[in-house]
């Protein structure tokens, strides 16, 4: 099997890295040194961290290390400190609208991944009105649009389905495949806000063993894709990587380099980060790098710490009790009610079409009293059309 993995690698063609792009940043970086960078801090290390108002990238390296994990509670206690004072008392609720499971994509931890025995199915206008107003009706304002990478969902269906979406919501961002910036210009031209690209891993070898064909093996045109969508303007950008495919620590530390890039190149676009964990699903795989509530909590609190401005979001994909308490954590967006197959909201018998297992499988009602026991304030729109650049 390996044989064969190591076959299909080499057949892979490239994109080259770009120079001025987060690729070669990359092309660059040594992953034993970055990895060293962060097993080797002290706890004088992590107490100088916190006693900072601006902390650098060495400064997260230390909060995220084995030598943080005594100091959690004092961590965690800034990190809503510090949200209270930049989001005050507020979560917003998305849901993802899964438009089609069909991919052309090899995937090891994905339910839609081409081989995977699964019932497939692309929304058409009919279908997909359904869906809209079966999300319109639990109150949502803010949604995410999500597809398998294939060209029979790309640029000619999103220039359809996208004008039938944006009327019903004030937000639209969307997780499909990376795209030109010029295709995401031109759907921002037509409503889209933001666009979320997970990198899943950014050490190449390992991305490359876990995406073996399809559009998504092609490692530096992904990697930059939140680039492309800084080029375009677009107005805020997502970042993440799966936890669990690599070292975590490790994976966060070049996603806290990858932020930085984005933000000095392309300040006017607002970011955001979130903290998939691999989920099981049809024909899934085992975490290589497991990594334990306590120690979620820990790199949520990091993030915080590390950027006060960061929107930090968070997906069912997690259990009611931790995102019961991860409320106060520092989050600024969680999903509700998610359903992860196309047609999910109108019809929720569809379970063999889903593209992970989720974990808080409760109503929106019950998010939103959760929310509240929690003393914060639900929020269903935090962005306006009229402020969007059309």
């Amino acid at each position: 099997m390996m044989a064969e993995t190591s076959q299909k690698i080499r057949m892979l063609e490239q994109s080259p890295a770009v120079a001025g792009q987060f690729s070669g940043f990359v092309e660059q970086a040594d992953w034993q040194a970055l990895t060293a960078l962060h097993q080797n801090k002290s706890e004088q290390d992590v107490q100088r961290a916190l006693s900072k108002t601006k902390r650098d990238i060495d400064d997260f390296a230390a909060l995220i290390s084995p030598a943080a994990e005594p100091y959690l509670f004092e961590m965690v206690a800034k990190s809503e400190q510090l949200t209270l004072q930049r989001f005050g008392n507020t979560v917003s609720l998305f849901a993802p609208l899964y438009l089609s499971n069909t991919c052309a994509n090899e995937c090891s931890y994905c339910g839609f991944s081409m081989s995977n025995a699964i019932k497939r199915l692309t929304l058409n206008e009919t279908q997909l009105e359904k869906e809209v107003l079966a999300i319109k009706r639990k109150g949502f304002d803010h949604i995410l649009l999500v597809t398998g990478e294939t060209n029979k969902v790309s640029m000619p269906y999103f220039e359809r389905m996208i004008p039938l979406i944006k009327p019903h919501f004030s937000q639209l961002s969307m997780e499909v495949q990376p795209l030109d910036a010029s295709d995401y210009k031109h759907l921002q031209d037509i409503g889209l806000d933001g666009v979320l690209v997970y990198q899943e891993t950014y050490r190449r070898k390992t991305y490359l063993e876990h995406h073996l064909r399809g559009n998504k093996s092609n490692f530096n045109y992904r990697l930059d894709a939140p680039d492309r969508i800084g080029q375009a303007g677009i107005h805020k950008i997502g970042l993440g990587v799966l936890l669990g495919l690599e070292d975590w620590r490790t994976d966060s530390l070049m996603m806290a380099y990858h932020l930085r890039h984005l933000q000095k190149q392309y300040w006017r676009s607002r970011f955001s980060v979130a903290f998939p964990r691999i989920r099981p699903c049809e024909g899934g795989i085992v975490p290589k790098s497991v990594i334990s509530d306590r120690q979620l909590v820990q790199l949520i609190a990091a993030w915080r710490l590390f950027d006060g401005d960061l929107e930090l979001s968070l997906s069912t994909r997690e259990s009611s009790e931790f995102r019961h308490h991860a409320v106060r954590m520092g989050f600024t967006t969680m999903s509700a009610e998610s359903k992860t197959q196309p047609g999910g909201y109108a019809d929720d018998s569809q379970e063999e079409l889903e593209q992970f297992e989720i974990s808080d499988k409760r109503p929106v009602e019950e998010i939103m009293v959760m929310i509240r026991q929690q003393g914060r304030e639900v929020v269903w729109k935090d962005w306006d059309p009229a402020l969007s650049h059309v």
